[in-house]
């Protein structure tokens, strides 16, 4: 991996211009690759900021929280009911109801007047302190209302009680101190409950990380331009768009470059200031065109000692689809060159896109998440490099999982897109994988 020094992203990097180079660049495995990307994404982890409570969920938490005091605070009720003392209905059946003098009156929010003694209950609510000397509470169902001989109320108990019986103790759930989440989580809303019960009305979260969008390929048209020939309509910046908001981050869609290496390197400075990753669609290739394999080829072949800002990571990937992939650092911003085929853009994303946006914001395990499946129909064609199959998941009778592949997966398809919900990984070889196979399956968000 070699290094190029400049103060501006033109500065200092090469632009290869020769086709045969373009031939002979070295394929890294996908987990190295993945690797320099994340140990690029987080040198820039985002820094922090406070947001309101009701405007933080699916933020990334920036700090530890914890509980500001015991929780719940006090012996609360779980039901409407009576508390009393359990022993005093040690002996209570509903043929012969022990009875006992209603003394008070609970309502959520409230405090006891009395004291609950030997022989009196208190009325209660649901989420009401259990008033002092009281150890248990019985529904209402259990209970019948009675008067005594002085006109005063009581309660005929029908069962006898439990100590404990249906109270939350003080701190039963929490203790003042105890973790409620750790940097990186994905805030939800049962997060949201736990920090406003705690009294966290702001809430530090991750900075958002802006990503700016560039699509090469002077073949494109806007999404509203009518097709010409030849031309087709960039639906890639689109894709990767929701793609970062589904990550968690902001795209800045920043419209189509043509295939001049100066005017994507003067591009990448204009938005310098703006952005803190870019991610590239198309113009990877070998084609006497890909402006993006020019760039990160010069980059890798002319280096400096100078304040290195600028330097590849890799230009090739052993996987299939999308193995010109490409990564680098160009000017302190880490970018992200992707193929232009959607297929491929797709599965780029995915893999080293999506980590390096959620490693940014914390997360400490950003890689997508694999379960095994059994594969449902052969996938007989074998490969030199790995290759990620766009399936559906189906879950089997037993609960286990199958792997159906899906039509139209090829790389510069785009129909089964929408469909796919994991990608199943065939490892290389002169053989693909048969029905039946155990495979790992990429859980795709």
């Amino acid at each position: 991996m070699r290094r190029t020094g400049g103060s501006s992203v033109a500065e200092g990097i090469g632009i290869a211009t020769g086709g045969e180079g373009k031939f002979f660049r070295r394929a890294v495995k996908v987990d190295e690759a993945q690797q320099h990307i994340l140990t690029a994404a987080t040198g820039q982890t985002m820094a922090s900021e406070l947001v309101p409570l009701a405007e933080c969920g699916g933020r990334r938490l920036a700090q530890q929280l914890a509980a500001t005091s015991d929780w719940p605070p006090f012996a609360r009720s779980g039901l409407d009911g009576y508390a009393m003392r359990a022993a005093d209905t040690a002996q209570a059946t509903p043929d012969a109801p022990a009875s006992l003098r209603i003394v008070a009156t609970v309502a959520a929010g409230g405090i006891a007047a009395a004291t609950v003694e030997q022989g009196t209950a208190a009325r209660i609510m649901t989420g009401a302190a259990v008033p002092r000397g009281a150890d248990a509470v019985v529904m209402l169902e259990q209970t019948a209302e009675a008067v005594l001989a002085g006109g005063e109320e009581a309660v005929l108990i029908k069962a006898a009680a439990r100590p404990g019986q249906n109270v939350a103790p003080r701190g039963e759930e929490f203790r003042l101190g105890s973790p409620l989440a750790t940097p990186g989580t994905v805030i939800r809303p049962g997060h949201i409950a736990l920090l406003g019960t705690f009294g966290y009305a702001n809430v530090p979260v991750y900075r958002r990380p802006r990503v700016a969008v560039f699509a090469t390929g002077s073949e494109l048209l806007p999404v509203d331009a009518p097709l010409a020939p030849g031309r087709i309509r960039d639906s890639n910046s689109y894709m990767v768009a929701a793609m970062i908001r589904e990550s968690g981050a902001e795209p800045l869609l920043c419209g189509t470059l043509p295939d001049k290496p100066e005017a994507v390197l003067a591009a990448l400075a204009r938005v310098r200031e703006q952005c803190d990753i870019v991610i590239t669609t198309g113009g990877v290739s070998v084609g006497d065109y890909d402006v993006m394999a020019d760039i990160f080829r010069g980059m890798a072949s002319h280096s400096t000692e100078q304040t290195r800002h600028s330097y590849t990571l890799f230009n090739r990937v052993a996987m299939r689809p999308g193995s010109p992939t490409s990564g680098g650092v160009v000017d302190g911003k880490l970018v992200i060159a992707l193929s232009g085929n959607p297929g491929a853009c797709f599965v780029g994303f995915e893999l080293f896109a999506r980590p390096a946006l959620r490693a940014m914001q914390g997360d400490a395990c950003p890689l997508l998440r694999s379960v095994k499946a059994t594969l449902v129909t052969s996938i007989g064609k074998g490969s030199p490099h790995v290759r990620y199959v766009r399936i559906r998941l189906q879950q089997n009778s037993d609960g286990s999982l199958l792997a159906d592949p899906l039509a139209f997966s090829k790389s510069s398809m785009m129909a089964s897109l929408a469909d796919a919900d994991g990608l199943a990984v065939i490892p290389s070889g002169s053989v693909g994988a048969e029905a039946g196979d155990l495979i790992e399956v990429l859980l795709l968000p």
